[in-house]
């Protein structure tokens, strides 16, 4: 196979092609030239961003036969050995495959040999956080006074799990993530080197998409260009990664901002249906909203924006839509992000995000004619508090001297224990005689809403609720169902804090009552049926036969049948 993928055809070669690490190769430049170097470092960063290729680089350095060098000649017959791996002095090891003591120990015992080819025999160890802790504990001495022909280079991507014993023996250099200008700049330079048409649009969604890895970088450019037929525009790179054009987040943020749900998921769904990967949308959506807020915060940092181009509608956005909003848009799809890792099904959490978005969020007034929502939320709360005192009284008067004691009892007449939720049955029928659609339609409508506002007032209070849903409702009361039993009780203890909230989301007081759900189900169930019964009773009673019946017999011994 002739072929080779770009990142290995471009591998960097000399310390300049070494993108966006500027602070390490700068001072390893210099500590060579010096002669200062030292006899162990640790390489640690992200993948993909240079470590092994700096070791690499290092190696022909020190060993170059014009050393003292700023970079490699890559002429000279050390050089070239080097770089193709022919000379046996600098050995590349991988951690992952050589754990053990006796890989280390090996390690130990060749160390002390001279070098036979180069000036310095150079060990490479990559991932070498995988090594065993007996392992690190054999490398020790060895790392802490080598012989003066050898260097260590040891690299990582999670530096957390070395030993703070081998830590202390190496130099330690971090790469970090490389800039999508810098990526953007290297890949320009490929391109043109490699005579492929790439459009720019196309290279900025490679680097966003790379995450600060220049190897992914040209991995996914390679992907690209196989797809692409011609030259590589943006919908190329797109198809690739599963990323989202910017036309359509434009839109589906435009339709949240709007309120129209229906289309901002319906465009969701035509996405999904086309194989765009639910969390990639997730993530071009915060990076889109994040260009957007940094946009209407100071236009001049346009050169910044990492996902968005700034053309007509982008222009348009920003001129509509306000900062709190699109802080709390982010706010909403971050948390959306961090539960589709763990679930099946991230497009029903996507759509669960859209809908709180589009519904939950409300737009700041100024403030000279708008309180502050806590000021609102404290007194919606007194009201609440002193209303159903009102309305208390008004309906149980007693004289002063009951009054404490009944006060105290009147949020835990349906416990019995301290775990235990004695259900108010009665009640709950008398609920569901004047039930009505419309009234538990319009609970259903405000939900989110309210317990968005409910987790900002009281998070133990917004905790017993969170798992439950409106099972009926009449005008004066609201039945919700509870996953748990427990759950039942531990809401008596913030029934006042939820009501006051759900009064202030629905502009009517509700009496909350709280049943589990296995009890919920029961109970309909018996409604239901018992209201059939009613109905086919009353429908029997118009027939002049089954009335005379009934005059004789009585309803008791009588069963009507078609």
């Amino acid at each position: 196979m002739s072929y080779q993928a770009l990142y290995r055809v471009w591998r960097p070669t000399v310390f300049a092609d070494v993108v966006g690490q500027a602070h390490i190769t700068r001072t390893l430049q210099n500590a060579i030239v010096q002669e200062k170097f030292s006899h162990a470092y640790l390489f640690s960063g992200p993948r993909g961003t240079g470590k092994t290729s700096a070791a690499k680089i290092f190696a022909k350095t020190i060993n170059c036969e014009h050393s003292p060098v700023k970079e490699p000649c890559n002429e000279c017959g050390a050089c070239k050995g080097i770089q193709n791996g022919s000379i046996s002095d600098v050995i590349e090891i991988d951690a992952a495959s050589n754990t053990s003591v006796e890989d280390i120990r090996e390690i130990r015992e060749n160390v002390k040999y001279a070098s036979s080819q180069v000036p310095y025999k150079v060990y490479i160890i990559d991932e070498v956080h995988m090594i065993s802790v007996s392992a690190f504990n054999a490398l020790l001495k060895t790392l802490e006074e080598p012989p003066s022909h050898v260097v260590f280079i040891l690299a990582t991507t999670e530096p957390h799990k070395i030993p703070l014993t081998i830590l202390s023996r190496c130099q330690r250099f971090d790469f970090k993530p490389i800039s999508n200008p810098s990526i953007v700049e290297r890949l320009q330079t490929i391109v043109e080197a490699e005579r492929v048409t790439v459009s720019k649009e196309a290279l900025d969604t490679v680097a966003l998409a790379a995450e600060g890895g220049m190897r992914d970088a040209l991995s996914i450019l390679d992907q690209a260009i196989s797809y692409s037929d011609d030259a590589v525009e943006l919908e190329d790179v797109l198809a690739v990664t599963g990323g989202v054009s910017q036309h359509t987040l434009t839109n589906i943020i435009r339709h949240m901002y709007e309120k129209n749900v229906q289309q901002a998921v319906m465009d969701l769904n035509e996405l999904i249906q086309k194989g765009k990967d639910p969390a990639r949308f997730v993530y071009d959506m915060i990076y889109f909203l994040r260009d957007l807020l940094l946009y209407k915060s100071a236009p001049t940092l346009e050169k910044l924006l990492e996902r968005a181009r700034v053309d007509e509608a982008f222009q348009s956005l920003a001129d509509t839509i306000s900062d709190h909003w699109i802080q709390e848009a982010m706010a909403q799809l971050n948390q959306c992000q961090q539960e589709i890792k763990w679930t099946n099904s991230p497009k029903v959490y996507i759509e669960i995000a859209i809908l709180t978005i589009a519904n939950g969020i409300q737009e700041q007034g100024t403030t000279d004619s708008i309180a502050s929502s806590d000021t609102i939320m404290k007194l919606t709360s007194k009201l609440g508090k002193l209303e159903k005192e009102i309305k208390q009284l008004k309906d149980n008067p007693v004289v002063p001297t009951q009054t404490t004691p009944q006060r105290e009892n009147r949020r835990t007449p349906n416990r019995t224990a301290k775990n235990t939720y004695k259900v108010p049955f009665e009640r709950i029928r008398h609920v569901l005689g004047e039930a009505e659609k419309t009234a538990l339609k319009q609970v259903h409508a405000q939900w989110g809403t309210f317990l968005g506002q409910l987790k900002k007032a009281s998070a133990p209070a917004h905790a017993t609720i969170q798992d439950s849903k409106p099972a009926a409702a009449s005008e004066q009361a609201l039945v919700v169902a509870f996953k748990y039993e427990i759950h039942c009780s531990l809401f008596l203890d913030n029934q006042e804090m939820v009501e006051s909230v759900l009064t202030s989301v629905l502009g009517k007081n509700l009496t909350i009552i709280p049943i589990p759900e296995k009890d919920w189900v029961e109970l309909r169930n018996e409604y239901v049926a018992k209201q059939e019964k009613t109905s086919s009773k009353e429908e029997a009673v118009e027939d002049p036969v089954v009335t005379e019946a009934q005059k004789l017999f009585g309803d008791d011994i009588i069963e009507i049948h078609d």
